[in-house]
């Protein structure tokens, strides 16, 4: 596993259509663990393999995203009570081994009911955030690393997720769902962030 550098907006990568994946083999799966191990390091709760320079329909979740509130408390528990344990082993088990990440190959949403607004961001998109509508409730059918075909549903947040990471593989960002006057002083903004990293 490696942590892959996160490709930026502006890079015109980011607006392009991602491919299917048709060969499920070992170089799908380090190219899933790379995304999942660049997302936590990020750290983020999503990622599109897009998002690394890889144009190909693969999205990897964080495990706690697809927990409900209940669950996501108990996973908090546990894992401060494990580094609260004794000293072997050294350090408490990481989030990917109490909650694993969720690998979506060739996701499309074929259901979608409700609105949402909340706020979003992006690893692609530098300092900043603001609120987007999305549906409030999506079907999915994906298929894991293996080729095996997935099918369920999610719900707010975890719905919210998903439907930003599949934006990526059409080549759509999150600032491109928002008001032109947002996006114009956004683009200002990141003009006057990359302008002032040029300065020695």
């Amino acid at each position: 596993m490696a942590i892959q550098p996160i490709v930026q907006f502006p890079v015109p990568s980011l607006k392009s259509r991602a491919k299917p994946v048709s060969e499920f083999n070992d170089e799908l799966r380090r190219l899933a663990l790379d995304m999942i191990e660049t997302m936590h390091a990020a750290p983020g709760v999503g990622l599109a393999a897009p998002q690394i320079g890889v144009p190909l329909r693969v999205v990897v979740i964080a495990g706690r995203v697809t927990l409900d509130e209940e669950q996501r408390a108990a996973l908090a528990q546990e894992h401060g009570e494990a580094g609260e344990a004794a000293p072997s082993p050294p350090s408490p088990p990481s989030e990917e081994e109490l909650a694993p990440s969720l690998v979506l190959i060739n996701p499309e949403i074929v259901e979608a009911e409700g609105q949402q607004v909340d706020e979003e961001g992006c690893l692609s998109v530098r300092e900043y955030a603001t609120n987007v509508k999305r549906f409030a409730r999506i079907r999915v059918k994906a298929q894991d690393l293996s080729g095996q075909p997935l099918d369920f549903v999610a719900e707010d947040f975890f719905a919210r997720v998903i439907q930003h990471e599949l934006d990526h593989l059409d080549g759509t960002l999150f600032i491109d769902r928002i008001s032109p006057l947002k996006r114009t002083l956004y683009r200002k903004k990141l003009k006057k962030i990359m302008q002032a990293e040029e300065k020695p």
